[in-house]
């Protein structure tokens, strides 16, 4: 095989590999690397590349190989992390100049699981700072960009991770979703993104733990791949609350075991917030549509006045970004993202009045969906309105433009499908939907019930088998 080849061999054939000694872990693990270099230099994806450490690790893993140990699911598999999440002895920058030096004492309990499956960590990818954005660009590390195109966003604020998987630069890259920040940039990047359902994996270091909006969870080129990244994440943790129910988040629903869909009911929603949906994008949903009506599934247009709270959204986003970010300023303003200034200045123009009916709002719109979910299995709409933004779009004050009309910013012209179930807590996976007129790729969001995680993977497989997607690769550099 190839090293061409085997960058963009999926996570779990190349674990199978490993554990029949068909591949060497340090092999594998120093292709990525050595591609990693001028792929870093055209992409700016990673934060920081663990080179050192990662083969110290593959070596290990390899041993564990020779010598016959038991190996986990992802044995020898290279991973790269958030640049959000702590790698111990590694900087965690939040993509900011604030914590620029901020080295991390311990594993995240998520990169634990990760290598206590086997997996190979090799680097911290990049993002907005604190996340904040659907682009990956900022003050402190510049601009990432899409392998499909360099001059367009790979959407953010998992851009880096998204990017890097999307390039063959691992298979696997673990990211987090505060307001679609998996999906988004799976979507533009023409890989799958998965938002779990809220307490299925568990997100140990938000500061508001019991109203809490932002996932943890994989990107990945393969559905099967993102199941098993899902699988290996999940399980309760002592500082996360929505964990404690301790429900097995991983069984699948008999109806979904084959391919006949006949006792599956879809529903498609056409919009959420946003005025219009580029007709590329809109051919692409539709013809995914007919591949699952082809397998058997009931497909309808969802009728219902759903509000999607697109107001009471931004005032828990911005209001979030105005209180926490506030002792910043003293030192920092002049180092700071102008987008997270300005959804600072924006956020402090809420009365608690507004938060809180904000806060309602969002039980409404959890009430609203869940009566959905009595008619309809399942939930699908497009990941995006149009394919994948330029660079150096401003995201706090540029409109962005469908099919030539301007449809507002872009969490009403552009990511409108995503933040809605970050606030309900249903599970939520963007997978390619096929590719738009200016060859950039599209997504489909498909949404479940909670804790129907593996069900929602399951009918994405069934769409990745009969409209496969993972053999298309970015034109090579």
């Amino acid at each position: 095989m190839s090293d061409a080849d085997l960058l963009f061999t999926s996570a779990t054939k190349a674990a199978a590999s490993i554990r029949a000694r068909k591949l060497s872990p340090v092999d594998y693990v120093g292709a990525v690397l050595d591609a990693i270099g001028p792929e870093q230099e055209r992409l700016n994806c990673f934060v920081t590349v663990m080179a050192d450490e990662a083969m110290d690790q593959a070596r290990r893993a390899e041993a564990m190989v020779m010598a016959s140990e038991p190996l986990g699911p992802l044995h020898g598999v290279p991973v790269h992390i958030k640049d959000l999440i702590d790698v111990a002895g590694v900087r965690t920058t939040h993509g900011t100049a604030i914590f620029a030096d901020n080295v991390a004492k311990a594993d995240d309990v998520l990169v634990s699981r990760l290598r206590a499956a086997g997996a190979v960590i090799i680097g911290k990818t990049t993002t907005p700072e604190f996340g904040n954005k659907g682009m990956t660009d900022g003050p402190s590390f510049g601009i990432t960009r899409n392998p499909w195109n360099i001059d367009r966003t790979p959407g953010g604020s998992s851009g880096g991770a998204a990017a890097a998987v999307a390039a063959g630069l691992a298979p696997l890259g673990l990211g987090t979703d505060g307001a679609g920040s998996v999906r988004g940039p799976a979507a533009c990047c023409g890989v799958v993104g998965l938002k779990p359902t809220l307490g299925a994996v568990p997100y140990d270091t938000t500061r508001d733990a019991f109203g809490n909006n932002i996932y943890a969870g994989p990107l990945a080129r393969t559905v099967t791949d993102a199941a098993v990244m899902h699988a290996v994440l999940t399980g309760t943790t002592a500082k996360d609350p929505w964990t404690q129910g301790g429900t097995d988040r991983r069984q699948l629903s008999p109806a979904l075991v084959g391919a006949d869909l006949s006792a599956i009911r879809i529903g498609f929603i056409e919009r959420c917030a946003n005025p219009r949906v580029a007709a590329d994008v809109a051919a692409n949903t539709r013809a995914a549509l007919a591949a699952f009506a082809d397998l058997g599934a009931e497909v309808e247009d969802v009728t219902d006045a759903v509000d999607w709270i697109e107001l009471e959204g931004r005032i828990l986003y911005q209001s979030n970004f105005s209180v926490f970010c506030a002792p910043f300023l003293p030192k920092w303003q002049n180092q700071m993202d102008p987008v997270t200034l300005a959804f600072m200045q924006r956020g402090g123009t809420f009365s608690l009045a507004d938060f809180r009916n904000a806060q309602f709002a969002r039980t409404r719109l959890f009430r609203q969906i869940q009566a959905l979910f009595e008619r309809y299995d399942f939930l699908v709409m497009p990941t995006n309105t149009r394919s994948a933004l330029p660079v150096g779009f401003d995201a706090a004050n540029d409109e962005v433009e469908v099919d030539g009309v301007k449809c507002g910013i872009t969490r009403q012209g552009w990511t409108s499908y995503q933040y809605p179930f970050n606030l309900t807590g249903h599970p939520a996976v963007s997978v390619p939907s096929g590719f738009a007129d200016d060859g950039l790729p599209t997504g489909l969001q498909i949404v479940a019930r909670w804790g129907a995680d593996t069900d929602m993977l399951r009918l994405a497989s069934l769409l990745e088998l009969t409209r496969p997607w993972a053999q298309h690769r970015p034109p090579a550099p």
